[in-house]
Order: C-alpha cells, then sequence, then structure tokens
C-alpha cells in the first residue's frame, strides 16, 4: 500500500485521480490540497465524490507534513507552481508525479522560452512520464513530469514512424481538436456556454506550448532535430482528444512497413489499441479510459501517411497516464486501477 497525496485536488484533473485512486488496492489517499478551498470538503466542490471522498481540503502550506506523511505526490497545479513544490519536497523520500508542464523538459531553456517564466528547480532529476515509451526511466525516478493531453496522443501516434526512420520528421503536421475539459475548470469567456455550443474555432496557432513537448520526444525517438506545426482545435465536448498527424513517408517505405512499425512498438503494450491499417478512431470509443486508439492511412497520391489517434483527455491524458507512472514506479501491474471498460455511449 503506497500513501499518496494531490496536490490542487480541485481541477478536473484533480477530481478524475481521486476516481480512478477510489479503486485502486494498492493506494490511500492521505492530503489532498486546495488554496481557494482550504477547510470544504472535496464532496462540497465535486457531489459526484459525496461518500466516496468527503476529506477536508488541507493548504500547500503544510507542505512539510504533506511530504512526510507520502510516498507519492502528485500535483495538479498551473505551470509555475510544481517546481515550488519539488523544490520543497528535494531532500525528502518522497517521489513526485507532475500532472503539468515543470517538469516535462529535458532542457528548461525551452521552458522559459515557451513558457514564459523562469525555472526555479533546473537541476532536478526529471523524466518523461509517456509511459509506453520511458518505461524504465520512469521505475526509478524521482520526479515523472507527466506527459501533455495533445502530446500524448499525437506522440504515441508518431512514436513508431520516427523511431523506425519511416518518415521525414521535417514534414510533420499535427491537427488535434480537444473538448473544453482541457481547459480547465476556471471561468473564460471563450468556454462559456453560448460561445462554445454549436461552434469549432481553432486557437495557439504556431503558439501552442505543447509544440515543443512533441518536438522534443520526436527528435528523441528519431535521433534528428525536429521542428513540426501544430494546431489545436476546440470542439464543444467535454471530454476527449483526436489529433491527425500527418508526415511525408521516406522513399520506398510501405504500408506494410507502417503496419509492422506500429505493430512492433505497440502490439503487447495494453493501454494503445491498434485498429489498424484503414481504421477509424473515435473519442466516444476511449470516453472514461485510459485506452489510447490508433488507425493510420496511407496517401499513395501525396505520399503521406495520415495517423488518427484518439484519447480521453483526463484519463490516458492526465490522470490516468500519472497512475501508470505511478503503478510502474511503485512495481505493481501498470493496469491497477486503470482497467476499466470505456463509457459508452
Amino acid at each position: 500500500m503506497k500513501k499518496v497525496s494531490i496536490i490542487g485536488a480541485t481541477g478536473y484533473a484533480g477530481a478524475e485521480l481521486l476516481r480512478i485512486l477510489h479503486n485502486h488496492p494498492e493506494a490511500e489517499v492521505v492530503h489532498i490540497t486546495s488554496e481557494s478551498h482550504a477547510g470544504e470538503a472535496i464532496s462540497d466542490i465535486y457531489p459526484h465524490l459525496k461518500g466516496i471522498y468527503d476529506q477536508k481540503l488541507m493548504s500547500m502550506k503544510d507542505i512539510e507534513v504533506i511530504g512526510q506523511d507520502s510516498d507519492f505526490v502528485f500535483i495538479g497545479l498551473p505551470h509555475g507552481h510544481a517546481m515550488k513544490v519539488g523544490k520543497a519536497l528535494e531532500n525528502m523520500p518522497v517521489r513526485i508525479i507532475d500532472l503539468g508542464a515543470d517538469y516535462r523538459f529535458t532542457d528548461t531553456d525551452v521552458y522559459e522560452e515557451w513558457y514564459k517564466v523562469p525555472h526555479i528547480h533546473k537541476d532536478a532529476p526529471r523524466v518523461y512520464g509517456l509511459a509506453e515509451l520511458y518505461r524504465e526511466q520512469i521505475r526509478d525516478a524521482k520526479i515523472i513530469g507527466n506527459a501533455g493531453c495533445y502530446t500524448t496522443a499525437s506522440i504515441l501516434a508518431l512514436a513508431p514512424l520516427a523511431k523506425h526512420h519511416l518518415i521525414e520528421v521535417d514534414t510533420i503536421v499535427v491537427d488535434a481538436k480537444s473538448g473544453v475539459s482541457g481547459a480547465g475548470r476556471s471561468a473564460k469567456q471563450a468556454n462559456h456556454f453560448p460561445e462554445l455550443y454549436d461552434s469549432f474555432k481553432a486557437y495557439g496557432v504556431a503558439t501552442h506550448r505543447h509544440t515543443p513537448e512533441i518536438e522534443q520526444a520526436i527528435a528523441d525517438l528519431s535521433g534528428e532535430e525536429t521542428v513540426l506545426n501544430f494546431t489545436p482545435h476546440l470542439v464543444p465536448m467535454s471530454r476527449g482528444i483526436l489529433s491527425t498527424c500527418y508526415a511525408r513517408l521516406k522513399e520506398g517505405v510501405t504500408a506494410d512497413m507502417v503496419t509492422a512499425a506500429y505493430e512492433m512498438m505497440y502490439g503487447k503494450e495494453y493501454f494503445v489499441r491498434l485498429i489498424g491499417l484503414g481504421g477509424y478512431p473515435a473519442t466516444k470509443n476511449v470516453r472514461g479510459s485510459n485506452f489510447c486508439d490508433l488507425g493510420w492511412h496511407i496517401d499513395q497520391r501525396t505520399g503521406r501517411v495520415i495517423v488518427l489517434s484518439a484519447i480521453d483527455n483526463l484519463v490516458k491524458g492526465a490522470a490516468g497516464q500519472a497512475v501508470q507512472n505511478f503503478n510502474i514506479a511503485s512495481g505493481f501491474d501498470e493496469k491497477l486501477g486503470l482497467d476499466m471498460v470505456p463509457v459508452y455511449p
């Protein structure tokens, strides 16, 4: 049994962590925090948790107590705040899984360039938390930088092609669509129902902060410096990401070679389901689950491969992936607490 705490438990990812950890036989939630709701019961913030979690939220000011009482701390805070927690806990044996961006980058200069805040924990030993690709590094990591939601869908889609050198990495285009929960729980005009309903729009064109995260992973897999286009879109649904990834195939690469690359990388992965050549993954088929569904198409006319990737942004894109990383780091079966059937319809 591992004792875990959640810093920033009142965000959507924090609430999803509580939902998942409730069914985890080897995890005990000992502390949950919120600066804006300290002293309140979590079930007053999220009534769906009533009778399941009625714990009072505490302040992060008690970070030393939290660190002493926990084997793992999950951090669900906006960028710029997790590194303060990591710094405060660096001399304690507690391990950290950050669901934000502070520990995702090998080069903190890249983080500072895109996130516009100074990194105060540059020397922290960190591992990128995308379980299917960095499993061995995650096992002994002190700090795990959980992969982002868009990035999880997009990197898993492109990884076999990059690793097996089947594509020209400088031709990658990622076009991704997300449900509005990916924007967080705070009220924003763009996410107001009349603004969002019956509409479909792009945002963050050429500037979205998940761009360098995808580039980092593709460069690591391919051994080639990577610059790509990433355009996110907001769709009027609560959950889900569909990422459509395009790249030019290298000369001589066939559909069979592409299929073989996916089967070699993911054939034994429980949480990556291969829909296959000609397949059409859909967000509805992964809702509420930790699955990533992948399908791919070859456009003979343009010489491009188009890969479709569907995940639930709050599970495989956030809390589920965090628990998968927790399982790996704890030596548990990766499916523990996560072996749930998607909610349908």
